[in-house]
């Protein structure tokens, strides 16, 4: 049976089978449009966990997910497909985040960490492991992205689109990052991991390709942070939180500021999404939550808006979905990526 012919016979309005791909979709990875890439990744993380078990959380929530997008009500015909997990990568990861811990606690308890033969072993260690995965995440977005794929990254956490990122630079001779956080993430190699979670847009800004960073609903950041986006001289903006808030209360509406937001960036971008970006109370088993934050009507105006506004959408990553006691933060997070999978796809 080939894709014509399953739109005709699938009952959208049925209950997702839980033998189907993502969203209880039919179409194989070939028949599908959209190829979302799970990476397993939690190793540097400081502080909550369970991030790597993101995309199977996910994945096992979105058969709740109904298929008739309001905005995009032919998405589920363009074929939407998760590959498989990679369990080694799970596996490798899991092993690396009890090594990870070990500097973590030396750092906490004082230790010289820089100088600690030890440590810098295992920081050499996890290095290159991070390199690695970032290694074979270019390579998958690669591989996808000349068979005329749309690619979405399903993460782990937020150190594993950095692949992604280089994988555009190959293509664009320059791009924006639509960067949607509670954190800046512009850290130095945080705790001497080059790779860390709290490093993504620091690695990123050494893409030259990477024209502009623009940071949406931004409420936790340290000093070295703010001096790089004083240091870059324009080519990272941030909406903090606190901003968006003050221009409320004194009458500036989310649909203005969206298009103040937007027209920031340049005629490409990759949208790079941490849950954490979303108030606590709609992923609270998140990584590092922070309290704040955009509602989730919010991120996808903002989000509909940028498809909207004729710049170019040529990827996305969604990050930091950890498990809790029930399936709620998978719930959110795949209504979320069902989102940004419309916004990819729309106009193409």
């Amino acid at each position: 049976m080939n894709k014509s012919e399953k739109i005709a016979q699938f009952n959208p309005n049925s209950a997702g089978l839980k033998d189907a791909n993502i969203y209880g979709l039919p179409f194989t990875e070939e028949e599908s449009d959209i190829i979302l890439i799970p990476v397993p990744w939690e190793v540097t993380t400081s502080y909550g966990e369970g991030t790597s078990d993101g995309p199977a959380h996910i994945l096992e929530a979105s058969f709740q997910v109904d298929l008739f997008h309001q905005e995009f009500p032919e998405l589920w015909k363009r074929g939407i497909s998760m590959i498989d997990i990679p369990e080694d990568m799970l596996l490798r990861s899991a092993d690396l985040k009890q090594k990870a811990a070990k500097i973590i606690e030396m750092w906490e308890d004082g230790v010289d960490v820089m100088h600690n033969q030890e440590a810098k072993s295992i920081h050499a260690e996890i290095n290159a492991a991070c390199a690695d995965m970032n290694d074979w995440v270019f390579k998958q977005c690669d591989r996808f992205i000349q068979q005329g794929k749309l690619v979405g990254l399903v993460g782990g956490d937020h150190s594993t689109p950095l692949g992604y990122f280089q994988a555009h630079a190959k293509r664009h001779g320059s791009f924006g990052i639509l960067h949607i956080d509670a954190h800046m993430d512009l850290r130095i190699a945080y705790e001497g991991f080059e790779y860390s979670h709290a490093s993504i847009m620091y690695n990123a800004l050494k893409i030259p390709q990477v024209s502009k960073i623009v940071q949406v609903a931004i409420r936790d950041f340290c000093e070295e942070e703010n001096n790089v986006v004083k240091s870059e001289a324009g080519r990272v903006k941030v909406f903090s939180n606190s901003q968006i808030q003050k221009e409320r209360f004194t009458g500036k509406n989310w649909n203005f500021q969206c298009d103040d937001i937007i027209s920031q960036l340049p005629d490409k971008v990759h949208i790079s999404f941490d849950i954490d970006g979303l108030d606590p109370t709609l992923c609270p088993n998140t990584g590092t939550p922070v309290p704040g934050g955009l509602w989730f009507d919010e991120a996808t105006y903002l989000l509909t808006k940028l498809q909207q506004s004729g710049k170019t959408i040529i990827g996305f990553d969604m990050v930091e979905v950890a498990p809790g006691d029930s399936d709620w933060n998978g719930n959110v997070g795949a209504r979320l990526l069902f989102h940004l999978c419309g916004v990819l796809a729309a106009g193409k």
